[in-house]
């Protein structure tokens, strides 16, 4: 007896309803049917054929027509919204980890929160020591001085480590 393997889930496919046509687009060709029916009746005058009626019609007609055809397996009107979106993102992400913008307001946020009890967490953190305004100011000098030579580096278990080199 001849076994074959039947696959569980094909997502792939899409259902093909009228012809060639799936339901995706047969929406899309639908539209025009409803919107000219929309503008019969309500534009003025009501119930009657105006030319511009028609053009509007036709329009709306060869636009959807055209976001219904089908290239490499996706409807036009799914091309224009990837594309779309691809040129409406964000073009350059600038990152600085020197930056001294908002740096007060972080630590004092910081040192006012208590930390809070939790029973996921194994390790016990230690509280961060209030450092005075006299001390920041040093160390924010210290940090923004160029030939102080600050670099950080991550060690393997997900810490910081700090480096600098005296200034004389």
């Amino acid at each position: 007896m001849k076994t074959t393997i039947v696959p569980a889930q094909i997502t792939t496919v899409e259902d093909k309803i009228a012809g060639s046509l799936s339901l995706s687009q047969l929406l899309i060709l639908t539209i025009p049917i409803f919107a000219g029916s929309i503008i019969y009746i309500t534009f003025p005058p009501t119930l009657r054929f105006e030319p511009y009626k028609i053009v509007i019609a036709l329009t709306l007609t060869l636009v959807c027509a055209t976001l219904a055809i089908r290239i490499k397996g996706k409807i036009l009107l799914l091309w224009t919204v990837i594309i779309s979106k691809y040129n409406l993102r964000p073009r350059y992400y600038v990152a600085n980890r020197n930056d001294t913008n908002n740096r007060e307001a972080l630590l004092d946020k910081s040192q006012d929160e208590e930390p809070e009890a939790t029973e996921a967490k194994a390790e016990f953190i230690e509280p961060v020591a209030k450092v005075k305004i006299s001390d920041r100011v040093l160390l924010e000098s210290m940090i923004n001085d160029p030939l102080s030579n600050l670099s950080f580096e991550q060690t393997s278990k997900g810490g910081m480590r700090v480096l600098t080199t005296e200034i004389k």
